[in-house]
């Protein structure tokens, strides 16, 4: 490995005040592992570190408990095993970090907790309070209430999320993998890829499924899709071998195990974080070329004489997609008016939005403020 590479691992720790780890069902077999998991959060919190756990494991304990071998199909079932493990999970958590000093704070969510600005909010800042307390902040899919519609699919998304919720520097997603590994011709996995600038379609291949989806779900995959959230906000991820004894005291010494991967942008604003992570976009707007200049290329609002075309019966404060003339979305942001009043004033000068909708409304239909572009 190139010392550019190490420098890139022992500078980000540095810089990282807020850590979020993430550890997933095949890891916590025992309470030994636990424990193992614990000792090396215990290392990053001595060292002045903020640390948030994304633990994933309540359904497998569940499963354990009702001696299942096989992860049940049917939903009720799972959201059963994973009431009955969620308890069990984090007595031994609990009882683990206060032999070392410290105390948990659980909080169970799902999708619809971050896609609600308020709720949003509520999240983060419980954690902040968690975390000026002194306590480690234990986070799960709350699995015994989650459905399609408010699933986040997998802990390593759950994890991404928080990372950018929380501005937290830097992931770690403990796996059983040594890291990203290369694909041979014959399929076969490579050599560990030590650092990923770019997350192309030939890293993106290199990604496969979990190979035992009996105790959990996710894999590779799952984990680039971390990726893309934490590093499109600014920030870092890396991934390393759980299995390996004190894996994250080699994290935090900067040493060359798993892989990381590099932020794609300078750090996004927290506000512009839910934008473009986490709101639910409730209609679109299509934009002529100069607007669309402006606001791609000059970090302009978006003013109602560039906009073209209004799709969807949105409300002011409501989630929008910008479109230019080809008809790609390129932004989102937070719009001033409603579906209505947009049509009226789509293609119309400030003079005119005054004259038709009364003195007293915004001249922006997005105020750069409440405006993101789209990460490619």
């Amino acid at each position: 490995m190139d010392e550019n590479n190490l420098a890139v691992r022992r500078e980000l720790l540095k810089s990282a005040r807020q850590v979020v780890v993430k550890a997933g069902t095949r890891l916590l077999t025992s309470q030994e592992a636990i424990a193992e998991l614990v000792s090396g959060i215990d290392v990053l919190r001595r060292a002045g570190k903020r640390v948030l756990l994304v633990t994933s494991g309540a359904v497998g304990m569940g499963m354990r408990a009702l001696e299942l071998k096989r992860r049940p199909k049917e939903l009720a079932q799972v959201q059963a095993l994973a009431a009955i493990g969620q308890s069990r999970l984090m007595a031994i958590y609990d009882a683990e970090c206060r032999k070392r000093g410290f105390k948990t704070a659980q909080l169970l969510l799902t999708a619809a907790d971050l896609r609600n600005r308020e709720r949003y909010l509520n999240v983060m800042n419980c954690v902040n309070a968690i975390w000026d307390a002194g306590v480690l902040p234990i986070v799960n899919e709350n699995d015994s209430v989650s459905v399609s519609e408010l699933k986040f699919g997998d802990n390593d998304t759950l994890a991404g999320m928080l990372a950018s919720i929380t501005d937290s520097r830097l992931t770690v997603i403990l796996t059983t993998e040594q890291g990203l590994r290369e694909r041979n011709e014959d399929g076969t996995l490579g050599k560990r890829i030590s650092v990923v600038k770019e997350l192309s379609e030939s890293v993106r291949a290199m990604a496969g499924g979990t190979d035992n989806s009996e105790f959990s779900i996710g894999g590779m995959s799952s984990k680039l899709h971390a990726a893309e959230i934490v590093t499109a906000a600014g920030e870092y991820l890396w991934i390393a071998d759980g299995r390996e004894k004190g894996a994250l005291e080699k994290v935090l010494a900067g040493e060359d195990i798993g892989t990381v991967f590099l932020p794609r942008a300078r750090r996004i604003p927290g506000r512009k974080r839910w934008i473009s992570f986490f709101s639910r976009v409730s209609g679109s707007l299509l934009v002529d070329e100069g607007a669309a200049k402006a606001v791609r290329e000059q970090g302009r609002s978006l003013l109602p004489s560039g906009v073209k075309f209004v799709s969807g019966a949105f409300k002011r404060g409501d989630t929008v997609e910008i479109s230019g003339p080809d008809g790609v979305p390129f932004a989102r942001g937070l719009v001033n008016f409603d579906a209505a009043d947009c049509l009226q004033i789509c293609g119309r000068g400030s003079a005119q939005v005054h004259t038709i909708l009364g003195p007293n409304v915004d001249e922006e239909v997005i105020h750069r403020d409440n405006l993101t572009l789209n990460i490619p």
